[in-house]
């Protein structure tokens, strides 16, 4: 039976990532601060940005929960072709 690795990112790849979602978060914050409008404005582009960056990472767990469940599944259904595989005897003629 084949196995299957974990896939493991390399510490670059996450300092890259935080880093870029830090300064996103960071820089967009601080122009909703410096918006020359009144103080309502900004906290509703606040929430805006709050929930938009909480549906993202919801959105995110969702798909890689259902890429995770795709593949167990078709591990799964490989490992009972093996299974049949492995019993069948084809110079058995009954």
């Amino acid at each position: 039976m084949q196995t299957v690795g974990t896939q493991k990112d390399s510490l670059a790849w996450i300092v890259q990532t935080w880093a870029a979602f830090m300064l996103s978060i960071s820089m967009t914050t601080f122009g909703i601060v410096h918006l020359p409008v009144d103080n309502w404005v900004k906290g509703f582009m606040g929430m805006g940005l709050a929930f938009s960056v909480g549906s993202t990472f919801t959105l995110a767990k969702t798909t890689r929960d259902l890429y995770e469940t795709k593949k167990l599944a078709a591990r799964i259904d490989e490992a009972k072709v093996e299974k049949l595989l492995s019993q069948h005897d084809p110079l058995n003629f009954k």
